[in-house]
């Protein structure tokens, strides 16, 4: 419908608004279009004017209403309808696709999301909750915990996972909130539960009311780190974990009887990771279900240490990561695990390893029936010897990448040679060193790699700090054959060393459908945030 008005008020229309005189020779107030206006050669009659415009001013509330029902049942529009930017093709999935994109969002970002636009502003608040919360000693506990009890009460969705950290707090005072907390009857049915311990007093049970929630629990996590958490053996036969696919022990005091019952009792369990965790001398695993196992032993201590793995039957065990180990006298015996891909760090810390039919004493095989072709992530943390590198490919032919950390033992020429090997002519695309020093031991290291890797296509270097400079960063380029035709194709990273040893993040481990769990970055190796990222 045209909008119609005298020639004087056309000018204003244009710009948006317009005063309009009424038969009377009042003026009625502003009144806002959207859509263009034209001037008539001739100005209508006084008695016209009025209900033209106020058949525009419902033509504007009708659009306007049509407009917020569109994003209340949006449709896709046809395509080259979205403008320079294209359409918001986010904003009209269905409700239940923006809710679980804002559950894997952390709680803070999903909270946000409600000023993206009107039609976001009820989702998170039917959104699954992830919930991260703190906990710390002081006189504000209450209220502390009151604001985690009023956030689970009126938040409309369903509580998915629950990530609690107690910082300082003493026992008196975890008594309180774990109590007053883990009773919620928001939280009978979730998923995931993460409990931080991070305190100064000493030994404690693990917590009564954590137990409650294994019936529905598919993701639990127990980790203390400034003492020692202790899981009580005279429950655990009367304990259930029918759901429970990730499992995460770390300063967890727990007998070998207890363990080996709360195992048995997860049918379908995925991941597991045992560290820094005592009470136990030996682990033997046997699942159907088993896809990654990270393990670790402990320094000193008086309750018992582990000694020796033994994994007689895990036809689905993809991933064996031994974590930091502080004693010489491991055993790791790995019977069957005809799936496994990714393997590491390896190092002379353990004393028997054994993969099958094939043996090391200390890292050094002893025993070479067959080699191991399904391992395509291989990680060692040994001295840069070539020697002792070409070996462990031969045995691992069909590695695609390759981790090294390098712990100086001695002074390795690493003379430079042709060689050809399946690994080095089909598969290895990736290799990384950690310690890297530019010394000419490390460059002839790397230029082996260089020049006998046919499909290489990344290298991936950690340098100290102090030596990671642009000026010697140019001069080791050059010395290892880095700016030739012949290696155009490879990418090379220097990249800032921040923790020069072997370690993983518990929840790379934990996280299957993260391929690789050795593949750090710089911005993740330099983080704080101890609460995400455990170290193993």
């Amino acid at each position: 419908l045209p909008l119609l008005l005298p020639r004087e008020s056309a000018a204003a229309a244009a710009a948006g608004t317009a005063v309009v005189p009424t038969p009377g020779g009042q003026r009625v107030r502003r009144i806002f279009f959207l859509g263009s206006v034209r001037a008539p050669s001739s100005p209508l009659p006084r008695r016209l004017r009025i209900p033209t415009v106020l058949a525009m001013a419902m033509v504007t509330r009708a659009r306007r209403r049509r407009l917020e029902e569109e994003s209340r049942r949006p449709e896709l529009p046809p395509r080259g309808e979205g403008g320079e930017e294209g359409p918001d093709l986010i904003s009209r999935l269905p409700d239940e696709i923006l809710e679980s994109i804002i559950t894997l969002l952390p709680t803070k970002d999903g909270s946000r999301t409600q000023i993206l636009s009107r039609r976001w502003r009820p989702l998170w608040r039917a959104a699954p909750l992830n919930l991260d919360a703190v906990v710390a000693a002081g006189v504000m506990v209450d209220k502390q915990v009151s604001n985690i009890l009023r956030t689970l009460q009126t938040h409309q969705g369903p509580v998915r996972r629950f990530t609690l950290t107690s910082r300082y707090t003493y026992i008196y005072d975890r008594s309180f909130f774990l109590d007053s907390i883990l009773q919620s009857p928001r939280l009978n049915h979730l998923q995931e539960f993460e409990w931080l311990c991070k305190e100064i007093c000493g030994p404690s049970p693990v917590p009564q009311p954590v137990f409650r929630l294994m019936p529905t629990l598919k993701v639990l996590t127990i980790a203390a780190f400034r003492k020692v958490l202790t899981f009580p053996s005279e429950i655990s036969s009367t304990l259930s974990f029918p759901h429970l696919e990730q499992l995460t022990l770390r300063g967890v005091n727990i007998s070998e009887r207890t363990l080996h019952d709360v195992l048995s009792r997860c049918p379908v369990l995925e991941a597991l990771v045992l560290d820094w965790t005592r009470g136990y001398r030996l682990l033997r695993v046997s699942s159907q279900t088993l896809r990654s196992l990270g393990i670790s032993d402990c320094r000193k201590c008086e309750d018992g240490r582990l000694e020796e793995v033994i994994v007689d039957h895990a036809p689905l065990l993809e991933r064996l990561i031994p974590g930091s180990i502080h004693n010489d006298d491991l055993v790791i015996r790995i019977i069957q695990a005809p799936r496994l891909r990714t393997l590491g760090y390896l190092t002379e810390r353990i004393a028997t390893f054994q993969l099958g039919t094939m043996v090391f004493q200390k890292m050094t095989p002893v025993s070479q029936c067959y080699v191991m072709r399904t391992v395509k992530i291989l990680a060692l943390a040994t001295a840069p010897s070539l020697d002792f590198i070409i070996d462990y490919l031969k045995l691992f032919p069909c590695v695609e990448k390759l981790y090294i950390v390098a712990f100086s033992q001695g002074d390795f020429k690493n003379a430079q040679r042709s060689v050809s090997l399946e690994c080095l002519d089909l598969h290895l695309k990736t290799l990384q060193l950690t310690n890297y020093k530019g010394t000419m031991s490390d460059v002839n290291f790397i230029r082996f790699f260089v020049s006998n890797a046919k499909v290489l296509e990344y290298l991936k270097l950690f340098v100290r700090c102090d030596k990671c400079k642009t000026k010697w960063i140019a001069t080791q380029r050059e010395k290892l054959w880095l700016n030739t035709r012949a290696t155009k194709d490879i990418q090379c990273d220097f990249i800032a060393n921040y923790r020069a040893r072997a370690y993983v993040y518990i929840r790379d481990i934990n996280d299957l459908g993260t391929d690789d769990p050795f593949n750090k970055t710089l911005c993740r190796c330099c983080s704080n945030d101890g609460d995400d990222d455990i170290l193993f």
